[in-house]
């Protein structure tokens, strides 16, 4: 007898999630999941990227689209949204509870995104809720700064 294949987990979970909002499961949504699920955890997009590494897969969707996609997958909490001072946005995959409190070294200049965990920030976001009588959620720490090939090129001599 031959083999019965899995069921694809996440477009199950998503098509169930989506068809309880009214909305249907649109291959332009599972791309853009996706692609998510293919670069794991750590990876921070923002629209533009996701559009950008679509088409360079040959996947037919449009920018509009993946705008309106990467908000309705945030609502849904399939990603998740860091929102940049600077007014831009990048979007990674939600992960479980174990990885929740992180925090982001954001570049100003290009938007380079890296991740780091520390003990310290958590401790104190939870030093803080307790003093105001809060009880924390989450503990996220965005800093922003040049990362190195930004803050190379703006100490690069200008030549003339």
């Amino acid at each position: 007898m031959p083999a019965v294949p899995a069921p694809d987990l996440p477009a199950e979970a998503l098509r169930s999630s989506l068809h309880g909002r009214g909305q249907r499961l649109t291959p332009q949504r599972q791309r853009v999941l996706a692609l998510f699920e293919r670069l794991g955890e750590g990876t921070h997009l923002s629209a533009e990227e996701v559009h950008q590494r679509l088409l360079r897969a040959e996947e037919r969707v449009s920018l509009a689209t993946v705008y309106r996609t990467l908000r309705l997958l945030s609502s849904m909490e399939l990603l998740r949204e860091l929102e940049l001072p600077e007014g831009g946005r990048r979007f990674e995959l939600a992960s479980d509870d174990d990885h929740r409190d992180h925090h982001h070294l954001v570049c100003v200049r290009c938007g380079h995104t890296e991740e780091f965990e520390s003990e310290a920030v958590l401790s104190a976001g939870e030093q803080a809720a307790g003093l105001h009588g809060f009880r924390l959620l989450e503990c996220v720490l965005n800093v922003r700064a040049l990362c190195p090939r930004c803050s190379a090129a703006e100490s690069a001599p200008v030549t003339v």
